[in-house]
């Protein structure tokens, strides 16, 4: 069994899978990683392998602590990973796009593929049928857009995301409304129908934790996914072990 752990900037999703079965999946405060980590593995001693992902701050005396536990792989951009990296600054590709790329290539296989995570960023990561990454965008996410029309302006309040009944905002919040959620929404699309210009075959998986609130309201096809970087970082730990 292999312990995946994907350490954000205030929280840390833990995942338990046998083999590429999903068993077991938390949130946890940053803080109560560890121990929250030592109940599983005495709860569950068949972990034996562990990975982490950290695009935020896990104490070095934290991360040797859980080695000590498991088989620990830290993902970084040395790690060994299944695409051929076209990336011009492949040292600054976050390891949470390195999971969702690799995820795609053991679910879609020699499939031109689209990858985009909808969370603080939004995310755009594009790998060939050859299995080469070629890059994508970066953009704000939703909570960002609200927080940044309440920090930068004087009188616009900050609100929860909501989908808007119509495109015409007919008072402020409607309008604020209206323009975060159909701005990303009209993002979304456009970026995907940029994309199937060039490749018309392109599969696009939608991940992140705004993407079930998202997933309908959008016109291009696509494949709804919230564990799909949990997934990416199992595979890439069982690719490692079979190294």
């Amino acid at each position: 069994m292999n312990l995946i752990i994907d350490v954000g900037n205030s929280f840390v999703k833990l995942a338990v899978f046998k083999g590429e079965k999903l068993k077991y999946r938390e949130s946890v405060e940053l803080d109560d990683t560890f121990f929250i980590i030592k109940a599983l593995k005495e709860k569950h001693p068949a972990i034996e392998k562990a990975i982490i992902s950290s695009v935020g701050k896990l104490k070095k005396a934290e991360v040797n602590a859980i080695a000590k536990l498991f088989d620990l792989l830290v993902l970084d951009s040395k790690t060994k990973l299944p695409f051929k990296n076209l990336y011009k600054t492949p040292k600054t590709l976050g390891v949470d796009r390195i999971a969702l790329v690799c995820s795609s290539i053991n679910q879609f296989p020699n499939k031109n593929t689209l990858i985009i995570d909808a969370g603080t960023c939004i995310t755009y990561d594009f790998v060939t049928s050859n299995t080469e990454y070629l890059g994508g965008a970066i953009s704000p996410g939703i909570r960002v857009r609200y927080k940044s029309l309440n920090n930068l302006t004087s009188n616009l309040p900050l609100l929860e995301s909501e989908m808007p009944k119509n495109i015409i905002g007919e008072s402020t919040e409607e309008s604020i409304h209206s323009g975060v959620i159909n701005g990303v929404l009209k993002e979304i699309d456009g970026v995907i129908e940029a994309y199937k210009i060039k490749y018309p075959d392109l599969t696009v998986i939608l991940t992140g934790g705004d993407a079930k609130f998202l997933s309908k309201q959008l016109k291009s096809s696509i494949f709804a996914n919230s564990n799909f970087l949990l997934e990416g970082l199992n595979f890439i730990l069982q690719f490692n072990l079979n190294e």
